[in-house]
């Protein structure tokens, strides 16, 4: 196809309130700093607070920016959310971040020259900001992974980051392929990219905490649901 953009930034919301306007401000003006051409695309997951309106309003104050959105009636699951962005992009590149910022933005412009490098998929390893009070996540990260690799026979660093940045093209037949509507589709993107002879790199980044916001993730639920899943996708026979 012929690309309108040499960017798409995917951004799935779900409840996001607390934080929206400051995040996408930071992340606007790290776009605004780039030299790429670039859209944003919000994939709305029917959040329950303010965040549709907030969107709404958002656009309506930066008609000059290519912003815009797509709101789901039920919610969908971040993995549905992220997988319908990317087919909805016009970039070469299509990218998704969390809207929290708990990655900084200021990491895209080295994610996209990643992929403009020869790179399919340039994917987050999450560097924590080392605290007592995230020492849970950080565990509950490590064990996973060490579970992961060894189920799966994948050698990752991290695959649950949500930062990952792919060459359209190339990942939309695995995207299609891809059918965890929730959290665990981080996994089976890296995964399914890696059947499908892809080439990824790992890029350490940098993740901080933050406090000041509710939290989506409810760790102990949310691993086990993991973990559910990371057996049943081991059953299945590969489609790659």
């Amino acid at each position: 196809m012929a690309y309108q953009f040499d960017f798409s930034l995917v951004l799935p919301c779900f409840n996001e309130s607390e934080h929206f306007n400051q995040s996408v401000n930071r992340i606007i003006n790290v776009l605004d700093g780039s030299s790429f051409s670039w859209e944003i695309i919000f994939i709305e997951d029917a959040s329950t607070d303010r965040t549709s309106n907030l969107i709404r309003s958002y656009i309506k104050k930066n008609p000059r920016k290519h912003l815009s959105v797509y709101f789901h009636d039920k919610n969908s699951g971040r993995g549905r959310s992220v997988s319908e962005g990317i087919e909805k992009s016009q970039g070469k590149v299509v990218g998704y971040i969390d809207i929290d910022c708990e990655i900084p933005p200021e990491y895209i412009p080295r994610f996209i020259s990643e992929i403009n490098s020869g790179f399919d998929v340039a994917s987050g390893w999450r560097i924590y900001d080392f605290t007592l009070k995230s020492l849970p996540r950080w565990f509950a990260s490590k064990g996973y992974g060490s579970v992961r690799n060894l189920v799966l026979g994948e050698i990752f660093k991290d695959t649950e980051a949500g930062y990952k940045f792919f060459d359209r093209d190339k990942i939309l037949p695995v995207v299609r392929k891809c059918y965890s509507p929730g959290w665990f589709w981080d996994t089976e993107i890296m995964v399914k990219a890696s059947r499908a002879k892809l080439r990824i790199t790992e890029i350490p980044v940098v993740f901080i905490r933050r406090y000041d916001k509710t939290s989506t993730v409810k760790l102990i639920p949310d691993t086990l649901i993991y973990l559910k899943e990371l057996w049943n996708f081991n059953r299945k026979p590969p489609n790659f």
